[in-house]
Parts: C-alpha cells; structure tokens; sequence
C-alpha cells in the first residue's frame, strides 16, 4: 500500500451513504439516551489506563457503521501494520514511519514477549531494536550521572538547572511532558525551554540562573536549525560571559572551550558541527531519520524529561506509549479507541461542517498538551495533496486547540455551548491529583471534576426553552439562555496523571491522527509546508539589517512593513 496510490473515500459506498444521512441529520441525544439505556455502556471503551466515553458524540449504530466501513475500505489496520513494520509509508521524504519502534520493550525482557518481531527487527539493514535501546542507554546514564551529582559543571557544582534549547517537536514534547509530570520531577532539579528567536525568550528563561550550575542541551537533529543554534550561541556567550565574570574561569580560550564541554551537551547526528560548536561528541545524543520532529519525545529528544523524572520513570512513560501501540495493532476497528475518536473527527469534518475541534484538560498540569496537540495534528493533517501528489478529495485536518478546565468555562465555553459552530470537544481528567487539598471538608478535586462531568452533560443535553421558564426566567430573556445540546463531546477519564498515562495520552492522538491521515489518503508524517516561509526570512533578512538593494527587491507590502521597522528600531 505504502508505494500505491490512496483510495478515494468519497468514491466509497460508505462516503455516500453518509452524506445521505447528513444532508437531513438532526442529532437528539436527550432522544437517544432515553431510547438506549445501554448507550454508556455501549459506547465507553477502554484503552489500556484511559477510559473513554463516546457516548456523549452525535453517532448512531448506523453512522459508526459506515465510518468503520470507510477504515475498512481505506485499510487503515493493514496501513498500519505497514507503519510499524518499517515500510516507507513518508513517500514524500522516502522514508520508514517507526516512532512506535522507540517504545518497543528491550528484547528478552518480559514485556517484549508479544512483540512482532520478538526481536531482530530489522529496516532498512538496521538492527532497530539494538539502536534504540543503545540509544536510551546512554541517555539513562547521563541522566543518572546528573541527577545523582556525577556530572559537574566547569567548577565542580553539581547541575541544579537544565535548559533544553529546540525548537517544534526539540520543544513543544518536552516542555509538556516536563510540565505534566512535575510531580515526577526530582527535587533540587529544574527544566527550562528555549524555542523563540525572539531574545526576549533566551533573556527570560536565563533570568537568575547561576551559570555554574546550569546544563544546555541544544536538540536539533541537524545542528543547523536557524533558531535554536542562534539561541545556544547566545546561550554559550552568556555562560562565558558569567563564569569569567565570577572569576569561576580564565577569560582565554582553553578555559571557554572547557566550560562549553561541561555544560553543554547535544542531541544531534551531525557530530563534526557538534564537535565546531564545543560540545564533546561524546555526549551527544542520536535519533533517525525515521522519527519525524512533532512524534520525537520518546527519543533521545526527550532527554531533559529523562533527567528530570529519572530512566525509571521514562521507562514507565515509554511502556504507556507502547499499550495504546498494542492496542491500536491489535484491538478489532469497532472497539480501537484511536481509530474510532479519528473515524468521528472524520465525521465531523467532512460531513458536519467542523473546523475547530477542542481539547479540554481538566488536569492543569496538562496545560501545554493542546499546544502539543496543534503540532502533531496540524502539522500532520494540514495538507492539500494526497500521498501520490495528486489533490486531496475532502477536506483534511482540523484547528486544534485549547485550555485546561475550568480556565475555559471563564473564557470560550460561550462559544461552544451557544454558538453557530460546530466545535468538537475532548475533555480529559484524572481521579486521583497529585496534590489532593480540602477548603474546609470538601475535597477540592471532587469540585473539580464535578465541573468536568457537568459540563459535557450540559454540552449533550442543553436545556429548554420550557425548563428555562420553569425556573421563572422573564420570557424576553428566555431565548438567551436556552443551550441547544447535541454538542458533541469525548471524555477520557485516567487514575492519576503518571508517567505512563501521558504517554498512553500522546500515543491516543497520534494513532487518531493517523487514522485520518489514511482516510484522507494523505502523507501525515512530512511537513512541507513549513519551508517556503523559513527560505523567504533567510532571503529578506539582508533587507532587515539595512541592504538598501535587496530591500527594493522585495514586493510593495513587505517593502513598506520593513522600511517602517527600520525607521521605527532605536540604535
């Protein structure tokens, strides 16, 4: 399949039977609850830790038939069999898809027992088995190394601060699974993120940092990112800068090449510009051509997560991706989590009209997930051709976003409940906080959560003009506070937010955003679309700094905006 040209799904029997049904559907879940008592049951699965309640979306017996029809005829399950196996499913970039391989229990462990291959996995002529465990081996022991105070900087103080410098999937990963599990974290240890050219973000998150106590790990496959080797420049120039000025060095070179090499280390491939920059080659850190950016957390990209919760607790993470891999390779289509919750966001978007689909964490320690979520599905499923280059047939991709609960309720709930949109939602909570707290006797997390039930319960079933009287609202007002329902939302509700419940959480939407892919016959691991802008700043940025012959060059709009920025930037 993977060198074949994708099925058209409009073409399908199943596509026409579903614009037939949405060209007259009025959903009524208030109807189809009291008609089907069964319907919780009938439509709450479980995928390894999470439970995830279906039940709540605008779906029927009949639809979710011809959406599994439409994976069928797609052939998503062979597709991804393809996927794991190592065929070159990224036609674009001619490459294997094998982030699933990152989480593959170390052969002859117990876990590794159900494995497909059990061992000898071989793509490509590569043992890829034998390189990733190598892989996660010299990233645990450097973990241990600065965790336990083995590993110094220049002077001798153990590292109290980590500082990854990346930028896309080298940051957004990262930072949100730092930030989910910073509970995990150990203590006397803290992670910082540096993405943005823009210096304010370097300036900030070096803001009261002492530098004899500070790790960069400047990720970039590479080594040539624009942004993020601009950020470890300005990084190495402020260790310098602050370990001269203590004195805690000599201000010559051998003592500067000295202090990058103690606090700098890499994850890179591109060992000889490792090797420019001063960073012992040594200690940096490989991941393949095979993972694309936004599917790289569990690598060697994830090592700041790795030095923070510790090789035990990311073991835990990685063993929570590979339950929702197992369950995806091997749960039939009508009960796969991730293929059903992909087969909806098709429903909705091709045949419902949504654009937007909305994720709810009612956990703030998942705060960064939905920016998380905007790179793996936007990225992924932005596109406008199909993975043989011709147009795609339907729309593709959605416009993921939003706020941990109950922030949102104050902020775009509106919306949601009384707008003209269409906007999916996906609410996550776990039952067990890491911090439970009381104000007075009541348990704080319990009203917490009773917002998380209450509001897809308000979302389904909305309430009436008539039960809006009831309450003796005036009859001028009664047309503003009556909330339709039939909005459709999933719950996911987990024990506790641990390691491997986060990762069992970012495995779940990348499967989903595969299932789309497929459908839509689109390559969802490359990103194309992410070049033309980065070449154009490259090619503009004389004109920024002053070149009066390649600012004429550019056209008038782009010509106005940056003679404004120059007469407006002080000297």
């Amino acid at each position: 399949m993977a060198g074949t040209a994708p099925i058209d799904p409009t073409a399908s029997t199943a596509w026409k039977e579903l614009e037939g049904i949405a060209s007259g559907f009025a959903p009524d879940l208030r109807a189809w609850f009291a008609a089907e008592p069964e319907r919780a049951a009938r439509y709450t699965f479980q995928a390894a830790d999470l439970t995830v309640d279906l039940s709540k979306n605008l779906v029927t017996e009949e639809i979710l038939g011809h959406l599994l029809a439409l994976a069928e005829n797609a052939g998503v399950a062979a597709r991804y069999q393809e996927m794991i196996a190592g065929e070159h499913i990224n036609v674009t970039e001619n490459r294997a898809v094998l982030h699933t391989a990152l989480r593959r229990p170390a052969p002859g462990t117990p876990a590794a027992a159900d494995l497909d291959p059990a061992s000898g996995f071989v793509v490509d002529g590569a043992d890829i088995d034998a390189e990733v465990q190598s892989t996660l081996e010299k990233v645990f022991a450097f973990a241990d190394r600065v965790r336990s105070g083995a590993w110094t900087g220049v002077t001798g103080k153990r590292i109290e601060t980590v500082v990854n410098i990346g930028i896309g999937g080298s940051d957004l990963g990262p930072v949100m699974v730092y930030e989910a599990l910073k509970p995990y974290v150990q203590a006397g240890l803290e992670c910082r993120f540096v993405s943005n050219i823009d210096p304010s973000d370097i300036y900030e998150k070096t803001a009261g940092l002492d530098p004899e106590t500070t790790l960069f790990i400047v990720a970039s496959k590479t080594f040539g990112t624009l942004e993020t080797l601009t950020n470890a420049r300005l990084a190495r120039e402020w260790l310098w800068k602050g370990l001269t000025a203590s004195g805690a060095i000599a201000d010559d070179e051998s003592a500067r090449t000295g202090a990058v090499a103690k606090h700098f280390v890499a994850v890179s491939t591109a060992l000889d510009k490792v090797a420019a920059f001063g960073i012992d080659p040594e200690n940096a850190f490989g991941f393949w051509d095979w993972v694309g950016g936004r599917y790289s957390v569990d690598s060697a990209i994830g090592t700041s997560v790795a030095i923070a919760i510790g090789p035990d607790g990311f073991r835990e993470f990685l063993a929570g991706f590979h339950a929702i891999d197992e369950h995806m390779r091997t749960t039939p289509l009508a009960e796969n989590v991730p293929v059903l919750m992909g087969l909806l966001n098709v429903w909705y978007t091709n045949f419902l009209g949504a654009q937007s689909h909305a994720v709810l964490p009612y956990a703030q320690y998942l705060h960064r997930f939905p920016a998380y979520l905007q790179q793996l599905t936007m990225e992924s499923n932005g596109k406008s051709v199909r993975w043989d280059g011709s147009p795609v047939t339907t729309d593709t991709g959605e416009i993921f976003w939003g706020e941990p609960g109950t922030n949102g309720q104050h902020a775009f709930y509106q919306l949601i409940h009384q707008g003209t949109r269409l906007i999916p939602a996906d609410f996550i909570a776990v039952a067990n906080p890491a911090h439970p707290l009381k104000d007075g006797d009541a348990d704080v997390h319990s009203l917490f959560l009773a917002n998380f039930f209450a509001q897809t319960k308000a979302l389904a079933f909305g309430k009436t003009a008539d039960e809006v009287r009831a309450e003796g609202t005036a009859e001028s007002v009664v047309p503003a506070r009556v909330f339709s329902g039939n909005r459709p939302t999933t719950s996911i509700l987990a024990p506790a937010l641990t390691p491997g419940v986060v990762g069992q959480l970012i495995a779940l939407y990348e499967h989903i955003v595969f299932t789309e892919g497929t459908i839509w016959g689109i390559d969802s691991f490359d990103q194309w679309g992410v070049e033309l802008g980065k070449q154009l700043a490259l090619q503009i940025a004389p004109a920024v700094d002053g070149d009066a012959a390649a600012l004429e060059s550019q056209d008038s709009s782009t010509k106005s905006l940056i003679a404004k920025y120059l007469e407006l930037r002080e000297e």
